[in-house]
């Protein structure tokens, strides 16, 4: 019984003290790194490899960029920088402790070769491919996709059949199709284009038309049977990728433009609430949306520590802050200039000119720049070449809600029945009781109100300045008289479709002849049809 406890107890210290004693052993092997030459280092650096520690990539990776030394006093190893003023950082590679020294370092490099390069390259790759992580597993192919050798190929066939991921397998295998398609005999490149005719990679598409380039070189008396099979087979596979690509392309295209759509929906969706029920042509509706910005700005420099949940403070408090703003513009100027629309325009124009000001004077004529919280940055990569940004697409999904959100307010709520009331005949909604000027009080804060959610979205899309909101002003009334005057899902068309129209023409024409060419476009929809895509109906109307 004593025996099988001791022994029990022998095997528990084993299991325990091996990572010490594995660490205490790599440790060890780089501290041999200094008394090793180049022609005996190799098999050095493959007993580093061999060891699952944390220091070893690290360790390989200062070799390869050749950051590594070691002191000469006492044969430390180190990790070497050097700033620009000319000051040198040393850190220990055992412990990564950074090391104080006084003056220029008396230190060596640990020398390196072209091989041991490339061995160090492979056995880095090893260790990626070997990894837990399939992110990292997953670069590592990608890596090896981008600089395919002998070496490397080898090293794929030997873990693609552990490997359990089948994407990461997938990659593989055009990994190794890839280095049959530039090193194979004919017929091994007709079987490696069979098996690549549906990938996507760039470094596919390239390799194809190098071999397609190469046999447009040689002469047709002098191209075999097999060499015409392989032309045929290059040929038909490179266009069906390039059909591939353009359609991919086309749906990049429609998603930035139903991104550039949804800013728009959010900058006029407010403006076409007041047009319709006041018919004020606001000109400071621009200065709510850069409200909504600094708004987002403020609330990120107040609290820091919380970028990531920034977003969901400043949504309802830029709504709360232009909102305000508006129901005062309302109060003070507008009430007192119904029907002078003229007078009105002015006003307000002079309105966003003194905003605009008193913005400069707190924040600076300098633009400002909003962190995206982490929740929003990178991109969802749906194949090699298409990939969704995560913050687009959740403005597209933001834009939506924020839509179906207020279509649910003025239809169901008795204050959107009130405001509806008043869009579509004031003088009889005012004689059935209803509160007219309380009505045009709380529509223009409402349309502030979601111009400055806007500004929240601007401020993840571009810098926050003085000036954002005067570039979407001109855009936001297009949409309005676009889509119809008072019109939510006329707005809605039309923002998605000036948008999308948008992206589609600036790849060809630029940015500012798209923009022109949309104007005249506009002007001559609205000479055809001057109340826009969606009329307002009834007796009221005219």
């Amino acid at each position: 019984m004593v025996r099988r406890f001791c022994f029990i107890l022998t095997l528990l210290m084993m299991v325990v003290c091996r990572p010490a004693f594995a660490a205490d052993e790599v440790d060890s092997l780089i501290n041999q790194l200094p008394h090793k030459t180049l022609r005996n280092i190799t098999p050095l650096l493959d007993q580093i490899a061999g060891h699952k520690d944390e220091k070893v990539r690290f360790v390989l990776t200062e070799i390869l960029n050749g950051d590594l030394y070691y002191l000469k006093s006492n044969r430390q190893v180190v990790s070497v920088r050097k700033s620009d003023s000319g000051d040198y950082k040393l850190t220990d590679v055992l412990s990564l402790s950074v090391l104080t020294q006084d003056g220029k370092p008396s230190i060596k490099k640990i020398r390196t070769s072209n091989r041991i390069r490339s061995h160090i390259r492979g056995l880095l790759a090893q260790i990626d491919l070997t990894h837990d992580s399939k992110a990292v597993r997953l670069a590592a192919v990608q890596e090896i996709l981008e600089n395919i050798d002998e070496d490397t190929v080898a090293l794929i066939k030997k873990h693609q059949s552990n490997e359990q991921d089948s994407e990461i397998k997938e990659l593989m295998a055009t990994a190794v199709a890839l280095y049959q398609l530039n090193e194979g005999a004919a017929k091994e490149k007709i079987a490696a284009v069979t098996a690549l005719k549906e990938s996507l990679q760039p470094e596919v598409r390239n390799a194809m038309q190098v071999q397609l380039n190469r046999l447009a070189e040689i002469e047709k008396t002098e191209l075999t049977k097999d060499d015409r099979a392989l032309q045929k087979a290059l040929t038909s596979a490179v266009d069906s990728i390039k059909q591939k690509r353009k359609f991919y392309e086309f749906i990049e295209n429609l998603f930035f433009g139903l991104s550039l759509g949804s800013v728009l929906l959010l900058a006029a969706i407010g403006l076409a609430i007041t047009f319709g029920v006041m018919g004020v042509i606001n000109m400071a509706h621009g200065e709510m949306i850069m409200l909504g910005a600094y708004t987002t700005y403020v609330i990120q420099q107040m609290f820091p520590q919380w970028i990531d949940y920034s977003l969901f403070i400043a949504i309802p408090a830029a709504f709360i802050v232009s909102g305000s703003v508006g129901i005062l513009i309302e109060r003070g100027v507008i009430r007192f200039l119904k029907g002078r629309p003229l007078e009105t325009l002015l006003a307000t124009f002079g309105i966003s000119l003194i905003l605009q000001q008193v913005v400069r004077s707190v924040f600076s004529p300098l633009n400002r720049t909003v962190a995206a919280p982490e929740w929003m940055s990178g991109s969802w990569q749906i194949n090699p070449i298409f990939s969704l940004t995560f913050n687009r697409l959740y403005i597209i999904l933001f834009a939506l809600a924020v839509f179906f959100a207020l279509l649910a307010f003025m239809k169901r709520s008795s204050l959107g029945l009130h405001v509806r009331a008043v869009a579509q005949n004031r003088e009889m909604a005012r004689a059935l009781s209803v509160r007219s000027d309380r009505v045009d009080a709380i529509t223009f804060g409402l349309g502030s109100g979601i111009a400055g959610i806007a500004g929240v979205v601007l401020s993840q899309l571009t810098n926050v300045g003085p000036n954002l909101g005067q570039s979407y002003i001109i855009d936001s009334f297009l949409v309005v008289v676009f889509g119809g005057v008072g019109n939510l899902w006329g707005t809605l068309v039309a923002a998605m479709s000036l948008g999308t129209i948008n992206k589609f023409l600036e790849p060809v024409t630029g940015s500012v002849l798209a923009t022109i060419i949309v104007l005249v476009g506009l002007v001559l929809f609205i000479q055809k049809r001057p109340k826009g895509l969606f009329p307002q109906k009834g007796r009221a109307a005219e």
